[in-house]
């Protein structure tokens, strides 16, 4: 366990260096189970697009652990007590045990150092960390050692002060493997709503505080899964913020590990003054839920008085009789999806025609309308689909721009892959050919995964092909997309028979 001490240290010299993270400062000293460390590293920690990176070579000398190098794969294989993990150089795809994990960053080469994500490492082992900011001082302390000889987790929860008093910021360091069956996959916060994506058994709690207003929502038994940081940042302290900006109710949303003895993660809606909210917990399947805090309820469910948890109870949103659409924006963050001939992103396509749609459905009084993402945040094709059947949606419509070896290709497609969802897909093809004014290229079978997995009707619309330098000009363009964003709604508006 005392190689992940080191990397999390160097995690801390990153943090408190003006230069960002390229080298560690020779004053700076680290204790190991009360014993200095020495590096004798000449490649330096780096921070690459605000991940940490740290030479393999360092734990080689420092940590004992067991670590393989295949030069002709580029594999890093690190071996700790029974735990295996295996890294491939350029790559963001790791195995924990076997099971495939998402990089923030791939592991890279440095002369004949490979450098390696250190909050991933860190993630995988267990210790306690202090930080001594005055002597500029880390100290490490591995788990104690049990009678049967084995390391267990030390899951004691190391907390300083808390500024807003519901313990958020209380700077809980995480501290390894211990059992924690639910997961906390992403989270999002638009149109005045907080989604939080769970899988696992574990239900959320929520509470409402005063002195300021509060919402709180504590999620028993859960950690941070590791697609998390894919779609928001995850600091090693396990502790962020979301945007509100743009939205008066909301002073702050924040997030952290807030437990991990027992592990409990916990988000904070700070309020500027009380108001009426809606909860709801959707999906009966462990592998998804979806939590809503809904601040555009008036259901009677107050965040205020009491000065302690109040608990909220739950029950699905009253739509008042309005369908419910839910729009995907294909692609998103590191995930670009096309890139055109001139270097456009395709994932800023979709975003900006799914914005248009939306701002023209609230203008509908019978429609409802959900994104899966409304800014630049990458999401699995899974838990786009969850978003949908744990909503209970009406329609399901993910926008795209396609792409194609030959430059030649033009046109407008729309895609089903269920009979169910054939007739929507007809008749919302018919609006988008003529928002675009490209070729038609019909409505035809796909089997996509969001379109697959959803439970109601869902389509997938690839409005034109950034490899046709022609498309590519057209599709990036404010008249269009308002064409193709007006073409869905009213698609949707005649397949629910709307007027």
């Amino acid at each position: 366990m005392k190689k992940l001490s080191f990397l999390l240290l160097v995690l801390l010299f990153v943090l408190v260096m003006p230069e960002n993270g390229h080298a560690a400062s020779g004053n700076n000293k680290i204790f190991l189970d009360g014993k200095e460390l020495t590096a004798g590293q000449s490649v330096p920690v780096e921070n690459l697009n605000g991940t940490v990176m740290v030479p393999l070579r360092m734990i080689v000398q420092n940590l004992g652990y067991k670590v393989d190098w295949n030069q002709s794969a580029k594999t890093v294989t690190i071996s700790q007590q029974g735990k295996v993990i295996s890294l491939v150089v350029g790559q963001k795809t790791a195995t924990v045990d076997g099971n495939e994990v998402t990089l923030n960053e791939a592991p890279v080469l440095r002369t004949d150092t490979s450098l390696v994500p250190i909050r991933f490492i860190s993630e995988q082992f267990g210790l306690k960390v202090e930080w001594d900011n005055k002597e500029k001082t880390v100290t490490i302390t591995s788990p104690p050692t049990s009678a049967d000889g084995s390391s267990p987790a030390n899951n004691t929860p190391s907390t300083g002060g808390s500024s807003s008093g519901d313990g958020t910021n209380a700077g809980v360091t995480p501290s390894g493997s211990a059992s924690n069956s639910t997961k906390v996959n992403g989270v999002s916060f638009s149109d005045n709503q907080l989604l939080i994506a769970l899988s696992g058994d574990s239900a959320p709690k929520v509470s409402v505080l005063d002195g300021p207003a509060r919402i709180v929502v504590d999620i028993p038994n859960a950690s941070f899964s590791d697609s998390f940081g894919s779609g928001q940042n995850l600091p090693s302290d396990q502790m962020n913020t979301l945007d509100a900006t743009g939205y008066p109710d909301v002073k702050e949303i924040r997030y952290s590990l807030y437990s991990s003895n027992p592990y409990m993660v916990r988000f904070v809606i700070e309020l500027n003054e009380s108001k009426d909210f809606g909860y709801s917990l959707s999906g009966n399947d462990s592998s998804s839920k979806l939590a809503i805090i809904d601040l555009n309820s008036t259901g009677g469910l107050v965040a205020a008085a009491g000065g302690t948890g109040t608990d909220v109870a739950t029950g699905p949103l009253d739509r008042g009789g309005k369908k419910l659409v839910v729009l995907d924006a294909g692609h998103g963050a590191k995930d670009s999806g096309a890139v055109g001939v001139t270097g456009k992103y395709e994932k800023n396509f979709n975003l900006a025609v799914v914005l248009k749609a939306e701002a023209l459905l609230k203008q509908e009084a019978n429609i409802e309308v959900v994104l899966t993402r409304s800014d630049d945040t990458f999401l699995e094709l899974k838990e786009r689909a969850a978003i949908a059947n744990n909503l209970n949606a009406d329609l399901f419509i993910s926008v795209h721009a396609n792409s194609s070896p030959s430059t030649a290709a033009s046109g407008t497609e729309t895609y089903y892959k269920r009979d169910e969802s054939k007739a929507f897909a007809a008749v919302m093809h018919k609006y988008l050919v003529q928002a675009t004014g490209l070729s038609d290229r019909g409505v035809q079978y796909g089997n996509f995964h969001v379109i697959r997995e959803t439970k109601m009707p869902a389509i997938l619309l690839e409005a034109g092909y950034l490899s046709n330098k022609k498309d590519e000009a057209l599709l990036f363009t404010e008249d269009l997309q308002n064409r193709v964003a007006a073409a869905i709604v009213s698609g949707i508006k005649e397949y629910l028979g709307i007027s």
